[in-house]
């Protein structure tokens, strides 16, 4: 999605359609460029909190300026002087690394204030309503109403694929791990095709394969900067449908595609979704890949390197997200001023 923006309000306006998601209490980063990342991190309240923020951009942020970088600073709170307090912070700490803030946007759902300039405005429906008539356009599916509600939505009923894994099980012991990869990566293939959501039967069967890891990683090499929507489409429905004992590695699966695809916060609460109690290595790569702002065309380059950690890591290790939460997805600037602005 590539949106040109020529005001206040339609940079706010489009940030929703950017995350996937209406951001609250919420700082995020929007570049004016490729190459920076788009950051959405929980709205920092004390010193401590913007250092601990700023500590956490820094190394992304860092690696990928570039002379001339851009952004903006846009603060969704009711709490303004909160917001003037960090994104000053902010600003000041990413000058160091040479990136310029270009604007400094605090907006409550009604009102905007530009912080650089002082200049004012309204947030308005009309335009909010033609930002997403735009994004419409481009196929991409209306923003969440919230973060918890992104959550909310790969969550589904487990009951019917729960009832078919004993069964599942039993079918796989009789089998070959062979015979179950091949028949595993022809449903993928089929799914690839026709986009029909699985049966419960190949849904149970599915979810049982993916506990050999060698089927997992046949899987997981399938996937592409190409068809990632595709595997999107595929590891959401499962995920939403499977019971927590096989939940881990179709939440992964998830994550790293929601990762290929540029999408920090929906990788970030695909991760969430897997079971505390069942850590899981793949999960902890997808997060070493968000945590350290990794774009995903660099995914050839890592590719056997990550690969090879996957085979080293304890499968108790899983990093989870900092206690300010942040999204971290590495996409070009879809959202950018018109020319001369």
């Amino acid at each position: 999605m590539d949106l040109v923006v020529q005001s206040p309000d339609e940079l706010l306006a489009a940030v929703p359609h950017v995350l996937g998601f209406k951001p609250e209490e919420s700082i995020v980063l929007v570049p004016f460029r490729p190459g920076l990342p788009i950051t959405r991190v929980d709205l920092p309240r004390t010193a401590a909190d913007r250092q601990e923020v700023w500590d956490a951009l820094s190394g992304p942020y860092g690696r990928h300026a570039r002379p001339g970088a851009r952004l903006a600073i846009l603060c969704f709170t009711e709490d303004r002087r909160s917001a003037e307090l960090a994104s000053q912070h902010l600003s000041n700490r990413l000058e160091t690394v040479g990136i310029t803030t270009h604007i400094r946007l605090w907006a409550d759902g009604e009102r905007w204030r530009e912080f650089n300039t002082g200049q004012t405005g309204l947030q308005t429906q009309a335009t909010a309503e033609r930002i997403a008539a735009a994004t419409v356009l481009t196929g991409a599916a209306q923003p969440a109403a919230s973060r918890a509600s992104l959550a909310a939505s790969m969550v589904g009923d487990r009951e019917p694929i729960a009832q078919l894994l004993p069964a599942a099980r039993t079918a796989a012991a009789a089998s070959t791990p062979a015979l179950e990869r091949d028949w595993a990566l022809d449903r993928l293939e089929q799914f690839h095709a026709d986009g029909n959501r699985l049966s419960d039967v190949d849904g149970a069967r599915m979810l049982v394969a993916l506990e050999t890891i060698g089927t997992r990683d046949a899987l997981w090499e399938d996937m592409s900067r190409e068809n990632h929507t595709s595997h999107m489409a595929l590891w959401n429905d499962l995920t939403r449908r499977a019971p927590d004992e096989v939940r881990a590695a179709p939440a992964s699966m998830l994550g790293f595609a929601s990762w290929l695809h540029g999408d920090g916060a929906k990788a970030w609460c695909a991760l969430d979704q897997v079971p505390v109690d069942r850590p899981y290595s793949m999960a902890a790569i997808v997060a070493s890949a968000l945590q350290n702002g990794i774009h995903p065309r660099e995914w050839d380059r890592y590719q056997t390197q990550m690969r090879d950690l996957a085979a080293e890591l304890d499968e108790s290790f899983l990093p989870k997200p900092p206690a300010q939460q942040r999204d971290l997805p590495h996409t070009p600037a879809p959202a950018r001023p018109a020319p001369g602005r």
